[in-house]
């Protein structure tokens, strides 16, 4: 079923390594191709029920499991992603008929970066099936398997959707997440082929996971970095951090909880420090871990950065951000909330549109990949 776009509502469902919930985006998207323009007609965020982050979290660290209870999970996180898609729908005033297609990341809760000869394996929670199946909506997923196996990292993959939305003619710039883990794009004056991806480091996640052992669950993150900013960093710790492995490594790369959850939080709280020096410091670390990587691995400093993803509701970190990163001007993507959830709704675009949603060069992929698993709806099945 592969067709170009025209015009038509698509949903893109996402929830990434922080695992605070479903992001869900309604997007009107027209054009052909790769020149697509959006509008956004309706977002939210569903928290997922504590029973079932504390599941996730628990395989994401490695849990063992059982095939039964593997099982249930994948149903029950699908049952949760269409029940969000149909929530939306309903509150934008549309029908599940009026949508066209989902795209869903799913919930990762293991990702391997390739380590030669050995391909690398991404996993992500989620039946596309189910979701197809609840909502009635025809939903691609499974969008990193198709680079892995030809040899790239799985990730980044919403660089080309940086590139077709917020590329401009005459300036570089640069689209920086700051989810659970960071990512960047960057893009040099519209030139596809010299756009650049890859996760700079640690986003949200040990800032969250400071916070919700400090306050044992009470709160789940340092709202606007009030914590935080009451701190003092620790220079001898912040030098520590800086010496990580993953922040010297060249791209392509990426990373995840697999690196920087349950095992790292234990190092750190292990310091002994106060929970705002211990916050002030990893923060710190996590705005000096984005704009090193700039200067190491980019071919030019960028005029300009977008800043999307859960962290941009952190003013002291888009303070630091905007110090280091300066004369670099700094702002927020256009629904910066939103963000990931178009990037897969637009990805289920290019795959229904039968184009390669990967950039070779940003994953290390052999070349490019139709990205996605397409899951007919009930509506599509001829009886």
């Amino acid at each position: 079923m592969l067709v170009d776009a025209k015009e038509m509502l698509v949903i893109g469902l996402m929830s990434g390594t922080s695992c605070d919930g479903i992001d869900t985006a309604l997007v009107r998207v027209e054009g052909e191709g790769y020149d697509l323009s959006i509008e956004l007609l309706g977002e939210q965020c569903t928290p997922y029920s504590k029973t079932l982050k504390q599941e996730i979290l628990a395989i994401a660290e490695g849990k063992a499991i059982t095939p039964e209870a593997f099982g249930a999970l994948d149903q029950a996180i699908g049952i949760a992603f269409a029940q969000s898609a149909l929530t939306l729908t309903q509150q934008t005033g549309f029908s599940p008929e009026d949508i066209a297609l989902i795209g869903s990341h799913g919930q990762t809760v293991h990702h391997q970066p390739p380590l030669e000869p050995a391909l690398g394996f991404s996993l992500q929670l989620g039946s596309g099936t189910i979701i197809a199946q609840q909502t009635g909506i025809p939903t691609v997923s499974d969008f990193r398997a198709a680079d892995m196996a030809r040899g790239g990292q799985g990730a980044p993959l919403v660089p080309i959707i940086d590139f077709m939305l917020y590329s401009q003619k005459d300036k570089v710039v640069c689209v920086q997440n700051l989810g659970g883990i960071g990512n960047v794009t960057y893009l040099p004056y519209q030139d596809r082929d010299a756009v650049l991806a890859f996760d700079t480091g640690p986003g949200n996640m040990l800032l969250d996971g400071v916070v919700s052992y400090l306050t044992e669950g009470k709160q789940t993150y340092d709202q606007g970095g009030i914590w935080a900013s009451q701190g003092l960093v620790k220079p001898e710790y912040l030098a520590k951090l800086l010496k990580d492995p993953y922040l010297k490594r060249k791209p392509p790369k990426s990373t995840g909880r697999e690196y920087f959850g349950k095992a790292y939080l234990e190092r750190v709280l292990g310091w002994g420090l106060s929970g705002a020096d211990l916050l002030a410091t990893l923060t710190e670390w996590t705005a000096r871990s984005v704009a090193d990587s700039y200067r190491a691995f980019l071919p030019h400093r960028p005029e300009e950065v977008l800043l999307g993803g859960g962290g941009v509701h952190n003013q002291y970190l888009l303070t630091r951000l905007q110090e280091l990163l300066d004369p670099a001007k700094v702002s927020l993507v256009p629904h910066a909330d939103a963000k990931e959830a178009i990037a897969f709704a637009l990805l289920a675009v290019l795959y229904q549109a039968g184009l390669p949603g990967n950039l070779p060069g940003v994953t290390g992929a052999q070349g490019p990949a139709l990205l996605g698993t397409y899951h007919p709806s009930p509506r599509g099945v001829i009886l």
